[in-house]
């Protein structure tokens, strides 16, 4: 039996800075910004996903995710490094989700990375929502204005052209 995961950042063994956190709890900018800064960042990228008015031309009413939290949380950490991998002078990585029900213009998602160069920094960001999108088991179901749903499973990210 596994012991219960609390709404706390969680923090990479080999990188005590990292934080990996999901929550039912609003999602700060400020505080993710706050742990994505290091003395040798020359630049932090951050990635906030937000609830959207409308999907495919359909008006959206609200979104409600769910997440497989130990799953979604080691999905993370393999993020992370392999953000370390491929851009060895990232400082630090934030990724954090909410879940639950949340409404138009709510932040579902704050992915940062700092380094010492903003290429860098923005690669290894873009990285890591995109391979969020596509790994993590995190779920969400959209509830439209006229009362129909649907899930949106994972792996079923976004192709167009507007990422």
């Amino acid at each position: 039996m596994q012991p219960p995961i609390t709404p706390v950042p969680s923090r990479s063994p080999t990188h005590n800075h990292d934080s990996f956190r999901i929550s039912f709890a609003p999602l700060s900018l400020e505080e993710v910004y706050s742990l994505a800064d290091d003395p040798a960042n020359g630049a932090i990228a951050l990635m906030s996903g937000t609830v959207r008015k409308q999907t495919e031309g359909k008006a959206v009413r609200y979104l409600e995710y769910q997440a497989y939290e130990p799953m979604a949380l080691e999905i993370f950490r393999q993020i992370a490094a392999k953000i370390r991998q491929q851009w060895p002078q990232s400082n630090r990585i934030v990724i954090h989700h909410r879940i639950g029900k949340l409404h138009i213009g709510e932040i579902s998602v704050l992915i940062a990375v700092g380094c010492p160069h903003r290429a860098e920094a923005f690669a290894a960001c873009r990285y890591g929502i995109d391979t969020l999108k596509h790994n993590a088991p995190i779920w969400k179901k959209e509830f439209w204005i006229d009362g129909s749903s649907t899930w949106v499973s994972i792996g079923a990210c976004e192709e167009d052209k507007n990422q």
